[in-house]
């Protein structure tokens, strides 16, 4: 699918889908918070993204026999060149950046990859309307605004700055995503995406020295990594997958200014985070980039126009 495409699938389905990211990726900022607390934070993504593959896999072993795993070396290669950037790079800094930054602030500061998507595009010589480079103007304005005094917290820069390339990783994933081969089977897609990713988080894990101590981890940390299994990677990363080869991504691009939203009201009530002005204005204004730039598109994919020359159309997702 392009990515100006417009729904294949039941608006229904498209929705439930979104309302699936929305909520459940907003408290997974939280969870990662939390299981961080007494694991590493690399080797708790490896963890999390390795048992959820292993699952999915059975499950469709189970359901659908081998054939569900046919695919090419170019398939396999892709979705698994999309899991390292989304969960390896993406996923694993957003963890490393939660022990020196909010969650609250990590998911404002995540918010910005709809507007990479746009820059990603005009690389790629496309050319969005203006009104949707002025929505990247703004929110890179609070992005700024965040970065440089850290949304007035204690935070450290070396957490601002991971938080950033993380954001930076998931936008290449997500752009490159519907523009290479990929599994025509969504849910074998999302099993390899999760398995390279967390077993790039494993390496990269053991590279840096990173260990566990059994005894040491809290109940409630393994309680969240529980959830980010079942509910955050099996269900949410799922539904994003499904939605990057069934939606504009556009429309999928949504959820960076609903997650945040459901981050910080998580952050506040669960965990005593502390909001300050700084992040309530540095977020409200990317959140107003973010939204000028989906409501723009969306509005220009109801126009019929051609498709760019240069636009790769990637196989759909069955």
């Amino acid at each position: 699918m392009t990515a100006n495409a417009p729904d294949s699938r039941s608006p229904l389905l498209i929705w439930g889908a979104l309302a699936i990211v929305y909520v459940v990726w907003g408290s997974t900022y939280l969870g990662i918070r939390i299981a961080i607390e007494t694991m590493p934070p690399l080797l708790h993504g490896a963890s999390r993204f390795v048992t959820a593959s292993l699952l999915l896999a059975a499950f469709l072993l189970i359901k659908k026999g081998r054939a569900a795993f046919r695919m090419t070396p170019r398939q396999f290669g892709g979705a698994a060149l999309v899991g390292l950037l989304l969960l390896t790079g993406g996923n694993g800094m957003v963890a490393v950046a939660e022990q020196h930054i909010s969650s609250g602030l990590a998911a404002l500061l995540v918010a910005s990859v709809p507007l990479w998507l746009v820059v990603f595009r005009i690389m790629a010589r496309d050319r969005p309307a203006l009104l949707t480079i002025g929505g990247v103007l703004v929110g890179f304005g609070g992005v700024a605004a965040l970065s440089l005094n850290g949304g007035g917290e204690a935070a450290g820069t070396t957490g601002i700055v991971v938080i950033l390339l993380a954001s930076l990783s998931w936008s290449i994933g997500s752009f490159l995503s519907a523009r290479i081969p990929m599994p025509p089977n969504v849910w074998t897609a999302s099993a390899v995406e999760m398995l390279a990713g967390g077993a790039g988080l494993a390496i990269v894990s053991t590279s840096i020295g990173e260990h566990v101590d059994l005894a040491a981890i809290s109940g409630r940390s393994w309680a969240a990594l529980a959830y980010l299994v079942l509910v955050g990677s099996l269900v949410g990363f799922t539904a994003y997958t499904w939605l990057l080869g069934n939606a504009p991504i556009s429309l999928v691009s949504t959820y960076a200014y609903v997650n945040p939203v459901v981050a910080v009201i998580l952050g506040v009530l669960v965990v005593n985070e502390h909001v300050t002005v700084q992040i309530v204005l540095g977020g409200v204004v990317i959140l107003i980039g973010v939204a000028l730039v989906v409501s723009t598109e969306r509005r220009a994919k109801r126009r019929p126009a051609p498709a760019p020359a240069d636009e790769v159309t990637a196989p759909q997702n069955a």
